[in-house]
């Protein structure tokens, strides 16, 4: 997992605004789950990596490139 905890920090505070982006990039997840997740990254991993069947690091790596792609 790369080092992006000042850029999850952005993204944690400000989930509402990316639950969007969340939604189209995992369109399995539920609106419900992604809400409730609330920007807690490893759980959102979690999910991932249950909804599609992939393993932790796949979903990390996942995460990382859709954090990096995101715009402030």
């Amino acid at each position: 997992m790369a080092d992006n905890k000042g850029l999850w920090n952005q993204i944690a505070g400000n989930w509402k605004q990316f639950t969007g982006s969340i939604k189209e990039r995992w369109g399995d997840l539920t609106d419900d789950e992604i809400t409730q997740l609330e920007g807690k990254r490893d759980q959102l991993a979690g999910k991932i990596q249950e909804r599609y069947g992939i393993t932790q690091q796949e979903a990390n790596r996942q995460i990382d490139e859709w954090a990096d792609k995101l715009k402030f």
